[in-house]
């Protein structure tokens, strides 16, 4: 795209059409490209722009996407927790806004060595001027505006001017962007992919739920209090964390979701969308999976079942929780505490044994409780589980 740099532009333009368009636009991305487009195609000598937001999010600190003249690709940044004490982030530009929350401008044809990598890097690439801004969200975090030029005689004032108005116009398009990924990122780390996009989609009210079929996995850490009486709290939450990395790795490849950490516990569900067969096998595969990766240390049983059970929100006036409760999911933890009573790992009922064809790893009738019976309960290791002759499908998706 070749551009007719000017000294003045008429920037309410550009304020206009993001009144107008802005709120259609997806995403932190897709503004960047089209705002520094349409500035360039006015007329103003832009090398780079960058649009940065802060955000609260359990992998990422920030999120930015950088337009630049000369790439054949434009970048999208994800920073991680910790960037305060990097030695890139340390006195940067992007620093001081945040800090003083007011702009930086600085000319980068009088450099000296101990300026700021980040302006001897742009420096390096013929870049002559530098405007950064805040964009001031209604709380007390911030975006970031930034122009960079290689016009010999740098942006006008006019152009200052023009970057301070179209600041204010995308401030509150980007704070409702850094909004979405906060409700989003909330929702799907506390709720799980598939809860988030229902509960985001309005499914809120109390008492609504669904009958669904499905697989269910419910798994306990073993020696859980032991391990709190006898380590430093810093050392058992660390195993604790492992443990549910572990389980969160094995159920989301097999294509299931982890609807809640109980204490030490593990609750996760495989939905049946076409074929029990299918979530049942996944169920069992996630259970070795994860078994596989056992230690000394890290031990834990793990109890499934395949059944109706009853997913929605459910509690009281104030407080709510998105699960799946009854008589299904009770079975699959009376399963898993026979874990400890009979030393294996993975243990099964006969309706999920039936489905992966283990029938024949019956380890006997067990009394459970709640059930007035004793019921047949079946167990499966790597190398019992391997004897199955049709392998699942594994194209469904939760």
């Amino acid at each position: 795209m070749g551009y007719s740099w000017t000294m003045a532009w008429n920037h309410a333009k550009i304020t206009d059409w993001l009144l107008s368009v802005g709120p259609d636009i997806p995403d932190l991305e897709a503004l960047t490209l089209a705002l520094a487009d349409r500035i360039a195609e006015d007329g103003v000598p832009l090398l780079r722009v960058r649009l940065a937001m802060r955000t609260v999010h359990p992998l990422m600190t920030a999120v930015s996407t950088i337009w630049d003249r000369d790439a054949a690709t434009n970048d999208v940044f994800a920073s991680p927790h910790g960037l305060e004490q990097r030695s890139a982030y340390a006195g940067s530009p992007m620093a001081r806004i945040i800090q003083t929350r007011a702009p930086v401008r600085q000319d980068l044809t009088a450099l000296t060595s101990d300026d700021h990598v980040a302006f001897l890097e742009l420096r390096a690439r013929g870049a002559t001027d530098y405007f950064g801004l805040p964009l001031r969200f209604g709380d007390h975090l911030s975006g970031i505006m930034i122009f960079v030029t290689d016009a010999a005689d740098g942006f006008s004032a006019d152009h200052i001017r023009g970057f301070c108005d179209v600041a204010l116009a995308t401030a509150p398009l980007v704070e409702v962007m850094r909004l979405s990924i906060l409700s989003e990122a909330v929702a799907t780390s506390y709720l799980g992919p598939g809860t988030a996009k229902r509960v985001l989609g309005g499914e809120i009210t109390r008492g609504h739920v669904d009958h669904l079929d499905a697989a269910i996995l419910i798994s306990d850490l073993r020696g859980w209090t032991q391990m709190n009486a006898e380590l430093p709290v810093e050392e058992s939450v660390a195993i604790a964390n492992a443990y549910f990395d572990l389980l969160d790795t094995a159920v989301r490849a097999n294509g299931g979701e982890i609807l809640k950490f109980m204490g030490d516990g593990v609750l996760a569900i495989f939905p049946v969308t076409d074929n029990p067969v299918n979530a049942g096998h996944k169920a069992l595969q996630a259970a070795l999976d994860a078994s596989s990766q056992q230690t000394r240390n890290l031990r834990f049983g793990i109890g499934l079942h395949l059944g109706d059970v009853l997913y929605g929100n459910i509690g009281s006036e104030r407080r709510l929780d998105f699960t799946v409760m009854g008589q299904a999911v009770n079975l699959a933890a009376r399963i898993e505490a026979l874990c400890a009573e009979t030393g294996q790992t993975i243990l099964m009922s006969e309706d999920l044994a039936r489905r992966v064809d283990l029938l024949d790893n019956r380890l006997g009738p067990y009394a459970v409780k709640g059930v007035p019976a004793p019921i047949p309960v079946f167990f499966a290791t790597e190398k019992t589980a391997g004897k199955n002759k049709t392998p699942p499908d594994m194209s469904e998706g939760v």
